[in-house]
């Protein structure tokens, strides 16, 4: 009798691992060399941010900053241009640093791994885009921090949390229809069966979207996805081409039920709530760094824009020390979705496959060490959301 129950055991195991499309060791080795990427990135950052500080180099770039804007707007006028011509020094300097490793990182490791479709004339525009984008919104933030920070040096915090809260919302809302649209090509969904479809789904679910996109990812990348992008009058549906092109309609309705769960169990705002306090936190340690570490970096007080660097690596050790509880919130709310989208569809068997080709396709990582999703995942492993699934199944 055990020898019985024996071989046709071995021979099961021996038959999901040839059935299993997910090369784990390949995959393993990918999000390895993705991850020393990540931390090489944040130490560079860090070497940046205290080197300037240190090496008194921040104090250098000020002065360049304001002779510049003496030239343009001389008089009491000055201080905007400053902090603009500062956070441009500042952004270049970061970009200088992090192209090499945005390159290995974003192009040569997803071609090596045979995910990128991307050439690299269009890694460069979208780099260089990128960068355009994020500079606009670093001297939006950065020009409010200080202007608060003139107007009220000792509880700018305050202000400069809810300031932040509300461009997080604005940011969520107008995202899908403003910056989405500058690195991909987004259109209506031609395919009528499936948008009436993933509609009444939205309809059953409970939450109201504006309509079904086709996200054009093909052109850049093998990898699939879709997403419920958006809130309030720009909440959209996408799905991704190179997910239109292999998947059944069962299999993305089921994907997309679990993005539309986020909505309904309100995900979006508890990370809006979540992260608005990380940054009132970090804004508020920066306050009391900035006011006890001025004098022995030379700054001629909290306002001074030669201490941003000082102040960004004081927010960022908030958020950098709460790593480990938002990916385990995240985890919690991304099982909640996988349950609902199982209850809402009562398609296990959808769920399922879609996770596995979704698991080949993106080269997902099967087995991470706890370590590992503890730092690194915000999502839970691609086995025990199958397992989840299977007993749900059962």
């Amino acid at each position: 009798m055990a020898c019985s129950r024996t071989a046709p055991d071995r021979f099961s195991v021996r038959l999901r691992r040839h059935q299993n499309p997910v090369n784990e060791d390949r995959a393993s080795r990918y999000h390895r060399l993705k991850r020393q990427a990540s931390v090489i990135s944040l130490a560079w950052s860090l070497v940046l941010l205290g080197g300037l500080m240190t090496t008194g180099l921040s104090v250098s770039l000020r002065n360049a900053a304001e002779s510049i804007s003496l030239r343009l707007i001389p008089g009491r006028w000055e201080f905007l241009p400053t902090v603009l011509a500062y956070v441009t020094f500042l952004s270049i300097l970061n970009e200088i640093g992090s192209v090499p490793l945005g390159f290995y990182s974003g192009f040569a490791l997803e071609r090596r791994y045979g995910l990128s479709n991307e050439t690299f004339g269009s890694w460069v525009r979208d780099r260089t885009k990128a960068f355009g984008v994020g500079l606009v919104l670093a001297w939006g933030g950065v020009s409010i921090i200080y202007a608060l920070i003139r107007m009220s040096p000792d509880r700018w915090w305050l202000s400069a949390g809810a300031a932040f809260a509300l461009l997080i919302i604005g940011l969520t809302n107008l995202a899908p229809v403003i910056l989405l649209p500058l690195f991909y090509t987004v259109r209506p969904l031609d395919r009528e069966s499936l948008r009436a479809r993933l509609m009444a789904l939205a309809q059953r679910a409970g939450a109201r979207v504006v309509g079904a996109y086709e996200w054009g990812l093909g052109d850049k990348t093998k990898k699939a996805n879709a997403a419920l992008t958006g809130i309030g009058g720009t909440r959209r549906i996408l799905v991704s081409d190179t997910m239109l092109a292999e998947y059944s309609e069962e299999e993305i309705e089921v994907i997309l039920a679990h993005e539309l769960a986020h909505h309904v169990h309100h995900d979006i705002w508890k990370g809006i709530v979540f992260e608005s306090g990380l940054i009132l936190a970090g804004f508020f340690l920066a306050s009391r760094v900035l006011a006890a570490l001025a004098g022995s970096f030379r700054l001629r007080g909290v306002s001074d824009i030669a201490g941003l660097p000082l102040l960004l690596m004081a927010a960022g050790a908030v958020s950098l020390i709460m790593v480990p509880v938002a990916h385990a919130m995240s985890r919690s709310y991304e099982r909640n979705a996988d349950r609902f989208a199982l209850a809402v569809t009562k398609n296990p068997s959808a769920f399922i496959s879609a996770m596995r080709r979704l698991g080949a396709q993106n080269l997902a990582e099967e087995h991470p060490s706890k370590l590992v999703q503890w730092i690194f995942y915000s999502h839970p492993p691609l086995r025990e959301r199958i397992a989840a699934a299977q007993a749900f199944k059962a």
